[in-house]
């Protein structure tokens, strides 16, 4: 598995960490909701709007806005990280302003990172909770190259009027029957956002994807 960066916030240079909310508490809150929205209507793309301050190239342009917003609303510390591709500047914010711990591998994190779709691990890699606990699974941010344009995919189920077409570009082929390998753990399972600079597309367990 690959390894967290181990770098802490104290390390870094304040110059180089990513920045945190301006105003946390309503930021965060704002933040959260948008999260929330999204997961209510999957395949629907949502957009963050609750500005980070700006910063340099080191800090959040390399993750984007909504993966580094929703990370910093998220997670806390209780919440272990993994991170799937090193990221000093981002391991170091999520230290500095969410307090949040950094998970030794995939299976032991409660939100994961993944900066690079083509090296996403396979999908039963993550915790998918357990009958008793299913609330404890992952939650998965995938960078993608664009919200549209890529193949397009049929979603139906829950907060879907009938049916509704999302067409992510840059998932590798494997992800959707690896998700929907998962169906049967049901209600165990997990959770994924595309996030691509400030939009997201929320993809919740529940959410059937017709795969031709």
């Amino acid at each position: 598995m690959n390894q967290q960066p181990t770098q802490p916030a104290s390390r870094v240079s304040l110059d180089a960490l990513a920045p945190g909310f301006a105003d946390p508490v309503h930021d965060t809150q704002a933040v959260f909701r948008a999260l929330l929205d999204a997961l209510a209507r999957p395949g629907s793309i949502g957009t963050i709007e609750t500005p980070l301050p700006a910063a340099d190239a080191n800090g959040v342009a390399r993750a984007g806005l909504a993966a580094c917003a929703s990370l910093l609303a998220l997670c806390d510390y209780a919440t272990p990280v993994w991170l799937a591709q090193p990221d000093p500047a981002l391991a170091a914010a999520l230290r500095f302003h969410a307090d949040a711990p950094f998970a030794a591998s995939a299976a032991d994190a409660a939100f994961v990172y993944v900066h690079d779709a083509a090296a996403l691990p396979p999908l039963d890699a993550f915790h998918c909770g357990t009958p008793e606990s299913p609330e404890t699974s992952a939650t998965v941010l995938v960078r993608v190259d664009a919200l549209t344009g890529g193949a397009p995919r049929t979603l139906s189920g829950p907060g879907i009027d009938g049916t509704r077409i999302i067409a992510p570009a840059g998932l590798p082929a494997r992800f959707w029957p690896e998700r929907a390998a998962l169906a049967p753990l049901f209600p165990c399972g997990l959770d994924f956002y595309l996030v691509c600079g400030a939009s997201l597309i929320g993809l919740p367990r529940t959410t059937h994807v017709e795969i031709r």
